[in-house]
């Protein structure tokens, strides 16, 4: 059987099947994770979604709602993920007039023997795309990216950041 120390991708056997990570002898450790991405749009879109005109309702707050719902079903979007309780999810948005850009970051934390990495990419992915949501009868051409993990703290790996 393959083991994290044998193979760099935990998710596979020695036979190459995948398989969900034995995660049973790991200690709890306090884990935090930030994930970032950004959606670019036309201008008059970016107004909308600004002012709160949106015929929809008010964009931000349904895309905050959907990546805290997100981050809390990753188990069930991502097969070999773990169930996570989490103990804290919080979605900031930071508007980039310039660029006519939102930019949504998350940071997923629980105390618990796997880490949130998936969890805090899982909300970032469905909030911006709750915006596309909201504002595809105005703006079909959204841009979606630079969705990336930022930062991880806990476990045996410690500290990363990008």
């Amino acid at each position: 059987m393959s083991t994290p120390e044998s193979s760099p991708l935990t998710h596979f056997d020695a036979d190459g099947q995948a398989h969900m990570v034995d995660v049973g002898a790991k200690a709890e450790t306090r884990r935090v994770a930030v994930a970032t991405g950004r959606i670019h749009m036309l201008p008059a879109t970016f107004d909308m979604v600004k002012s709160g005109s949106a015929k929809k309702g008010d964009v931000l707050g349904i895309a905050r709602i959907a990546a805290i719902q997100a981050s809390k079903r990753t188990s069930e979007l991502i097969p070999l993920c773990h169930p996570i309780p989490l103990t804290r999810v919080a979605v900031e948005f930071e508007l980039d007039e310039a660029a006519h850009a939102i930019r949504c970051t998350v940071t997923a934390e629980t105390v618990g023997r796997t880490g949130v990495e998936m969890e805090a990419l899982t909300a970032v992915n469905v909030g911006l795309l709750t915006i596309y949501d909201m504002c595809k009868a105005v703006d079909r051409g959204m841009r979606m990216d630079g969705i990336q993990l930022m930062e991880k703290l806990g476990g045996k790996s410690g500290h990363w950041k990008a």
